[in-house]
């Protein structure tokens, strides 16, 4: 061959782009290379080929419109154009490398492509995509369902191209497919990297009632269930965290299910002091404090005393007052309440409470406020087969028994049948047993007839006068 035909072979490669592209590098690759030098608009990366790749600073902004790099990073980008000794790089196909002719090209080797939400239409979304209109079902859109379709309306977003028909005329794009793809790489690289029990970075997506949503990795999210949200019970996801919050997470599980779809169970709360190990420790019994009732039961209701620390107070320690049987009829959930603080059980992490000792005990000093023999007004409680409770004060009954009336019935006019409940009634205090928390009764009008017939003559009043009609009786019999 003549030196003119290798010059011409040589110009004929250098003009083809061969020579120095090579055949490794084809359009939809993607390339990963260090960032060689930075222009005013444009990059230079090492490609690994005799070329080095160039692309738009334009296509690389971030959310907040800054370009993110320096020289020397590494940078992941797509080949978007092979042309004479160029090689074109973007994060998709729809930088300002790409044009229409790329569209059979991006959707044979699955490459992303920037579209814009122009607006929804039935059944799905119109999206622009390199300056043609393309079609995006509602169920495509998104990994998950989209509650209000047109907050997507202006969105600049990534879809994968799934069909092309009629020469351009018919496109029908999916963001779906792409965020599974994603996820699934950026799932790999995150299992190789975490291990259960790291505490992570992430970014809180979304909020529901039963907890938030925090990716961890492009694509990745996992669930912060509203119990790992804080040591609290009584605190609200939305009052915890926002879309948008930077957060640390703790690594709790990750399920792998069906179709690919993932489980990942993250934690707030287990990144922040336990309060059981801090605070619980310097609670006193007998201390008294303020609580937040969080819910109820059967057996009684419990109270948060300080954020992640609740106790139970049992329906035994609710009243002094009244017997209670259902504890919502006496506390609401959210309730403010003063609870004194009966036992600490740091192993167990058990705290008994009492509502009922907080509000102060009527039964305390009763020896100091009754006497025996004092008459006192009561009013009836209620009435049982062997008495009659008569509530003295609030707090504080006694019982007067049947056997009771019915002894002093004669002198009293006093019957069972005529006693009813909420009644006022006279009633004479006969035994305190302040350690049973008891008192026995007797009827008033009984008490005064006693009193009638104890009198004697030593006794000024009525006594001097009976011995003198007795007196005068017997002088008139010895006449």
């Amino acid at each position: 061959m003549s030196e003119e035909n290798k010059e011409k072979s040589f110009a004929e490669l250098f003009e083809s782009g061969e020579m120095d592209l090579g055949s490794d590098l084809q359009v939809g690759d993607r390339v990963r290379g260090e960032i060689i030098a930075l222009g005013q608009d444009l990059i230079y990366v090492d490609t690994g080929t005799k070329t080095d790749g160039v692309a738009e600073k334009q296509d690389l902004l971030d959310d907040q419109g800054c370009f993110p790099y320096t020289q020397g990073d590494s940078i992941e980008l797509f080949v978007v154009s092979r042309k004479r000794n160029e090689i074109r790089l973007a994060p998709t196909m729809g930088g300002r490398a790409a044009g229409l002719e790329q569209l059979e090209q991006a959707m044979q080797r699955k490459i992303p492509v920037e579209g814009k939400v122009k607006e929804t239409c039935k059944g799905g979304f119109r999206v622009r995509v390199m300056n043609q209109t393309a079609f995006c079902p509602l169920s495509q859109i998104s990994i998950r369902p989209v509650e209000d379709p047109e907050s997507l309306v202006g969105e600049n977003l990534r879809f994968l191209i799934s069909r092309i028909e009629d020469k351009g005329r018919n496109i029908v794009v999916s963001r779906r497919d792409l965020l599974e793809r994603e996820q699934a790489e950026s799932l790999e690289a995150f299992k190789e990297k975490a291990r259960l029990g790291d505490v992570l970075e992430g970014t809180v997506t979304r909020v529901e009632p039963y907890g938030a949503f925090v990716e961890v990795a492009p694509g990745l999210e996992g669930l912060v269930h509203v119990s790992e949200l804080d040591w609290s019970r009584s605190v609200k996801p939305e009052e915890q965290v926002a879309p948008g919050d930077k957060v640390r997470v703790k690594f709790l599980s990750l399920a792998e299910q069906d179709r690919g779809r993932v489980r990942l169970e993250l934690s707030i709360k287990q990144t922040q002091t336990d309060p059981w190990e801090e605070l619980a420790p310097k609670l006193e019994p007998g201390s008294l404090v303020s609580g937040t009732v969080t819910r109820t039961a059967p057996f009684g209701c419990f109270v948060e005393i300080s954020p992640g620390i609740e106790g139970l107070v049992h329906i035994s320690e609710m009243s002094y007052l009244k017997r209670v049987h259902k504890p919502e009829d006496e506390v609401a959930v959210g309730q403010e309440v003063p609870v004194m603080i009966k036992d600490v059980d740091l192993e167990s992490r058990r705290i008994s409470l009492s509502l009922r000792d907080a509000e102060g005990d009527p039964w305390l000093n009763v020896g100091e406020r009754y006497k025996k023999g004092q008459i006192v007004q009561g009013i009836v409680e209620k009435k049982e087969r062997f008495g009659v409770f008569i509530r003295l004060e609030p707090g504080v009954a006694g019982l007067l028994p049947i056997s009771k009336i019915e002894s002093a019935q004669k002198e009293s006019g006093l019957s069972f049948d005529k006693i009813n409940p909420d009644e006022q009634i006279q009633v004479m205090i006969e035994a305190i047993d302040q350690d049973q928390r008891r008192i026995s009764l007797a009827p008033a009008d009984a008490a005064r007839s006693e009193d009638w017939k104890s009198y004697t003559p030593d006794n000024q009043q009525l006594g001097t006068l009976g011995e003198k009609l007795k007196q005068a009786l017997n002088q008139k019999q010895g006449s």
